[in-house]
């Protein structure tokens, strides 16, 4: 049974906070391509249907191409990132599941190579604040 929970997010403070995080994220140094391919990869490995529903509409909205984004859970395999992307969803994809393993110095560094010290922030919190969306969506059954 899919039990959906009912509540007017909104009207709640925190929801308004996240929102203001989403803003202020807008406006890092993270290029608007690469955060749509790091929201969109967290949500597919979080299994948040709500998240990968939405960022894939917004991916196409902003010009990324459908052989992209249908490669993206393959990205390792496929030739259609570059290497600053690749950096970014690889450190996106283990700061996703630090819970169960630490963060390997050797990513640590390959992000470092391809991030200054202000764009592995924005990097981090972007990656985070996924990581936080996906779980409120899921907790809360929210429907795409």
């Amino acid at each position: 049974m899919n039990s959906q929970v009912n509540v007017d997010k909104a009207n709640s403070e925190t929801f308004r906070a996240m929102l203001g995080v989403e803003k202020s994220l807008a406006k890092c140094s993270i290029e608007k391509s690469l955060r749509l391919l790091i929201e969109l990869r967290v949500s597919q490995i979080n299994g948040c249907a709500y998240c990968i529903d939405m960022h894939w509409k917004d991916a196409r909205a902003a010009g990324e191409t459908e052989q992209r984004l249908y490669g993206l859970p393959a990205w390792r395999e496929s030739p259609y990132y570059s290497e600053r992307e690749r950096a970014g969803l690889l450190i996106a994809e283990e700061l996703t599941r630090v819970a169960d393993r630490p963060l390997p110095e050797e990513v640590h560094q390959h992000a470092h190579d391809n991030f200054n010290d202000q764009e592995l922030c924005d990097l981090a919190w972007t990656i985070a604040a996924i990581n936080c969306w996906n779980r409120v969506n899921i907790g809360l059954r929210t429907v795409p």
